[in-house]
This record gives C-alpha cells, sequence and structure tokens, in this order.
C-alpha cells in the first residue's frame, strides 16, 4: 500500500512512518511546520515534502498513485486565547477540507484521521441515586471555590465518572476540540460524497520520544518532564484528581496501522470513530509522581496549584473496547511502564 502519511516530521508521524514502512508499505511523507511545535527554524527530515496544507491545488502529485492517507497534521492543544481560534479553524479545518477535495479529485478513497478525546468535552458521570446525567460547564464560581468535581443536577452529590465510548454525544469545550469535531464531520461528509472510506482515531493523551518540549501547546506529560529537567517539582492544576489515559506513541502508530489496513475491507460511504486508549486510566497527579519517578529514580513530590484553565474538563476517560474488537487494536505500553521511561527520552525542542 502507497501511504501519504501528512504531519510525518511530528513526534506521532515519525512514529507511525517507522511502523508502516516495518509493516511494508510505502510512505509519502508531507509535514506541516509550525513555530509553536518545531521551533522557528524548523526544517523537514530528509525526502518530507512541504506545502501549505490549506490550498487544494497544491497537493498535486503528491496524491497521483496513492492508496491511502493517514492524515495526522493539526494544530494541537488547548488553544492559549481566544485570539487561537482562527489558526485552528485554518489548518485544521479549511486544510483537511482542502486535502479532502483534492483526494477526491485523485480518487483516493481511504482516509485515516486523526482525531481526539477532546471532541467528547467532559466525560461520562453517573449519580449513585440518579444514574447517567450530563453536568454542564463547570462554573468559574466554583473553581474559584476549589470545587472542581461535577454534580448531578438533580440533587447535587459529586457524580462518578465513567467510560466513554464512541456513541457519546460531542461536545467540544476548546478551539482544539471544536476544529476536530468539524474534521470528523468533513471527513463523514466527504466518505458518503465520494464513496469512500474514512476512521477517526480519537487519541487520547499521547506521549513519547521526540514530542515538543515545553510550549503552550505541548502535552500536559511534556510540560511535567521539562519542569523536572529545570530542577522544578511539576506544577499540577486543579486539585490532581482530574482522571484521564495516557497512551504511548508507538501504541499510537500501531493503531494507525491497523485502521489503514482495514480501510480495505469496511463499507463505503462512511466514517467509523474509535478510542485509541491506554485502557488504564491515571490522575494527573499521579502522571506527575510517575514521571517523577524516572528521573534518576528521586522521589518528587508535585505541586498541587489549585489552579486551573476554563475550558478543560474534570474526567475523561475512554473505553478501548470497540478499537480491540473492530480493528484488533490494544495497547501494549501501559502508564506506569511508559510514563516513568519517558523522564529521559529526547524530546525535540
Amino acid at each position: 500500500m502507497r501511504v501519504l502519511l501528512t504531519g510525518s516530521a511530528g513526534f506521532i508521524g515519525t512514529a507511525i512512518g517507522r511502523v508502516l514502512e516495518e509493516a511494508g508499505h510505502e510512505v509519502v511523507r508531507l509535514d506541516m511546520l509550525l513555530p509553536m511545535a518545531h521551533g522557528d527554524a524548523a526544517e523537514p527530515p530528509p525526502g518530507t515534502r512541504r506545502l501549505d496544507v490549506r490550498d487544494a491545488d497544491a497537493w498535486g502529485d503528491l496524491l497521483e498513485g496513492v492508496d491511502a492517507v493517514c492524515h495526522q497534521a493539526a494544530v494541537v492543544g488547548a488553544g492559549v486565547t481566544v485570539a487561537d481560534l482562527p489558526l485552528y479553524a485554518s489548518h485544521n479545518d479549511l486544510g483537511t477540507a482542502a486535502l479532502l477535495a483534492a483526494m477526491s479529485a485523485h480518487d483516493v478513497t481511504r482516509l485515516v484521521l486523526a482525531s481526539s478525546m477532546v471532541v467528547y468535552g467532559e466525560g461520562r458521570y453517573v449519580c449513585a441515586t440518579h444514574g447517567d446525567r450530563t453536568p454542564p460547564p463547570r462554573s468559574r464560581t466554583a473553581l474559584d471555590g476549589g470545587d472542581f468535581e461535577n454534580h448531578c443536577d438533580l440533587c447535587g452529590e459529586t457524580l462518578t465518572w465513567a467510560e466513554v465510548d464512541e456513541a457519546a454525544r460531542l461536545d467540544p469545550r476548546s478551539s482544539y476540540a471544536a476544529s476536530k469535531v468539524a474534521q470528523e464531520h468533513y471527513a463523514s461528509a466527504w466518505a458518503r460524497q465520494a464513496d469512500a472510506t474514512a476512521i477517526a482515531l480519537r487519541y487520547h493523551n499521547v506521549y513519547g520520544p521526540h514530542m515538543p518540549a515545553d510550549t503552550p501547546y505541548s502535552g500536559v506529560a511534556a510540560i511535567f518532564r521539562s519542569s523536572l529537567e529545570r530542577g522544578e517539582a511539576p506544577q499540577v492544576f486543579e486539585d490532581g484528581g482530574q482522571q484521564r489515559d495516557f497512551v504511548h506513541v508507538d501504541d499510537v502508530a500501531r493503531a494507525n496501522l491497523a485502521a489503514l489496513e482495514a480501510t480495505a475491507e469496511r463499507p463505503r460511504g462512511g466514517l467509523g470513530a474509535y478510542n485509541v486508549a491506554s485502557g488504564r486510566p491515571v490522575t494527573i497527579g499521579e502522571v506527575a509522581s510517575l514521571v517523577a519517578r524516572g528521573v534518576d529514580g528521586r522521589e518528587v513530590t508535585p505541586v498541587v496549584t489549585g489552579r486551573y484553565r476554563i475550558g478543560d474538563v474534570r474526567h475523561v476517560v475512554a473505553s478501548p473496547r470497540l478499537a480491540e474488537k473492530e480493528l484488533g487494536f490494544r495497547a501494549g505500553v501501559l502508564p506506569e511502564e511508559g510514563l516513568p521511561e519517558f523522564a529521559t527520552v529526547p524530546l525535540r525542542t
């Protein structure tokens, strides 16, 4: 299979390219180099093609002879200010629409799209008395008062988190989240109109070698890691009790290989979405402690700050079962192994 891999110089794209080639596939690399992720003087690796993803006409001969596209190029992170909205809409949404138009023009009918668990917004919550409840966004008043949990709208009791499956409603609560929902919708519309097949992989918190170092657009694991390298304790927002799932980049690459191969077998005309997660949830406080454990064996106590970001959600933990059932994907690196190891792997600066 000849695969066009966008975002190939990112740490996820690098891992995917390696896994695809090891499986015998031919990889055509293309990257979107953004200063906040790659630095101002970034140059693509040898053999990587470079273009503006927002220009449908610029894709040109890159799609000639391509069997499938693995689309990883995107602006990531929660966004720093409202001024970031055009950045996400332009690169993620217009860029995806331009790619899909070019794919249609070149009769490329198989797509794997990098999506994210942020499309769910808050996770799934259960009240001991009233069952499943959908909490509204947490208020600034509650957060300022140190109340970080979600509460039942009927009785006021603290809600318990539960796993989110792919059928959950989409409720984006940040610039990035809104752009990922839009990407999925464009891909779904393209699949119907072009009689094509699309799979969206909803990544949870991805970490691993060569991810960006300490920037506002980095993942939280890299931010903790960078603090430790400066000799500082990791700064944990809220009370550190936020539940998440952290998945290693090598597992994400394996999930992409499984999804690409599945596009050859699936019926055309629709989009399938799958959670890509380790299946082993951890709190953000535990993430900080696990990363710290990998630094020369030292025990470093994270600092719980009580600070918050208004766009963050309290708990979101996905069910990995559908990906295992339909794609045959199951994570091999669990957080208690991968996060301490992450403390000493090289990052991109």
